[in-house]
């Protein structure tokens, strides 16, 4: 039982696939009119396809008209049509950079995407205080995923009129590093320009040559402290939107419009800022409404307030750290995290006293909770900030186990089990006398395999396997 949710926590991180599937223009819903929809929501790793043109996806039904200046909002989700935003946009811990390219063509309808294309959006990295590997950041993705899946910015108010392929793309870095690994996931829209502008910028891109698996923001490792992040492609043009990743959490970008049915609504940017200004957005006053299992992972500058969801009583979380209370409201700032411990299966909030049931926490820095595990249960710590009830050695049931905060040094040596009715179980010693003990393997060794060996042909293997076992 501790193998299949071990297992399905690694599934889980490997298979959090999702396609970029609605448009928006100045907050008005234009749905899928215009979108080319991939066939699959699996990645694109191949450096050599030409599916990081537009994703080998079908021409749409249609073209989105925009005027030069508007605001555009892309969509992203895990599931075809489906618009949850209690889903995370993107999921599985996929942190990386957002951008957003745009390629002028004769028709949109039928261009495929081999053609030049301008960076116009990107939405990047930025340092977490509290944060001591860059998994922990702020990333584009970040915002995706804790943005209903939408991200908006401007179309260049200076670029000449005609149809573009607009082409989105998330790149996941999770089990990418120096020798390759990330993961792109890559649509296009059909639009049609109108304005009066002129530009036709020269600083530009074709796809799949423009990237390479080791080029600057894809063969990079996000498992290390991070000091800074080389965004991939061209430099942004002038006239462009570069953001700076707001959100830890469940909540919303001021500006971003809501899921719905095409009702218009008013929409701004008021997170963007020109690339061409050295002055930063001013922050927003909007409030995110956090999940109810969400912890804000640290405090910062940006332009969200997380909220707690209202409850009677609060539930312990896995990663619950100390409350910090500000004259606004109360949030938690969650200790840094690690791949390791990021991908650890999170038990369901567990009782508040009495017996803690199977897999769920029983101790840890930080832990509020109470009462003892269950019989037949031991409380096992697996790092300092998380212990977790699991079954005794042997499946004797084990003595009762104190609370998480009087829980001694020695827990991790084996439990002595009282005698029994029956006689223990004698084994015979090993040939020899002095074999060495076999290695026991861990969910942590195997994640500290794959983060060691990020990018290599075999962590490449292992992860298509987990894959298939879907």
């Amino acid at each position: 039982m501790k193998t299949a949710a071990a297992l399905s926590a690694i599934i889980a991180l490997a298979n959090a696939h999702a396609t970029w599937q609605q448009l928006w223009k100045n907050g008005e819903d234009l749905e899928s009119t215009c979108a080319r929809l991939p066939s699959t929501n699996s990645p694109i790793e191949d450096y050599t396809s030409d599916a990081l043109q537009c994703n080998k996806a079908t021409a749409a039904s249609g073209k989105c008209d925009f005027e030069a200046g508007d605001t555009v909002t892309i969509e992203m989700h895990q599931q075809t049509n489906s618009r949850d935003c209690k889903s995370e946009g993107i999921g599985g811990a996929h942190w990386g950079p957002v951008l957003a390219y745009m390629g002028k063509v004769e028709d949109a309808a039928t261009a495929d995407g081999s053609g030049e294309f301008f960076k116009i959006y990107e939405n990047g990295w930025k340092k977490n205080p509290a944060a001591s590997q860059g998994d922990a950041d702020f990333w584009g993705t970040k915002d995706l995923n804790y943005n209903c899946g939408k991200l908006d910015f401007k179309i260049p108010s200076d670029i000449a009129p005609g149809d573009y392929l607009l082409r989105a793309e998330a790149i996941a870095l999770h089990a990418a590093g120096p020798a390759g690994g990330a993961q792109h996931y890559v649509t296009c829209y059909q639009v049609t320009v109108t304005g009066s502008g002129t530009l036709v910028p020269k600083d530009t891109i074709k796809f799949p040559e423009g990237y390479s698996k080791t080029g600057p923001g894809l063969g990079f490792s996000i498992h290390s402290n991070l000091d800074s992040y080389p965004m991939p492609g061209p430099e942004l043009i002038a006239s462009g939107t570069s953001v700076e990743p707001q959100l830890l959490t469940f909540g919303t970008i001021s500006g971003s419009p809501a899921a719905g049915n095409g009702t218009p609504k008013p929409a701004s940017s008021a997170a963007s800022k020109p690339a061409s200004s050295a002055v930063p957005a001013p922050a927003s006053s909007a409030a995110a409404v956090a999940s109810s299992s969400a912890v804000v992972e640290a405090a910062s500058s940006a332009a969200v307030v997380p909220t707690p969801a209202p409850s009677a009583t609060p539930a312990p979380t896995p990663s619950a750290a100390p409350i910090v209370s500000s004259g606004l409201n109360t949030t938690s700032t969650a200790l840094p995290s690690t791949l390791a411990t990021s991908v650890r299966p999170q038990p369901s909030a567990g009782p508040s006293n009495g017996d803690i049931k199977e897999w769920a926490q029983c101790g840890g820095n930080g832990f509020q909770g109470a009462g003892a595990c269950a019989s037949g249960l031991e409380c096992k710590v697996q790092n300092p900030y998380y212990s977790q009830c699991i079954k005794s050695a042997g499946g004797t049931p084990a003595p009762a186990t104190p609370e998480p905060s009087k829980v001694a040094p020695e827990a991790n040596k084996p439990t002595k089990v009282a005698p029994g009715a029956s006689k223990p179980t004698k084994v015979a010693p090993a040939p020899g006398g002095n074999a060495p003990a076999e290695k026991t393997y861990t969910l942590e060794t195997f994640i500290a395999f794959l983060e060691e060996n990020a990018g290599s042909a075999s962590a490449a293997k292992m992860r298509r396997m987990i894959e298939a076992l879907l």
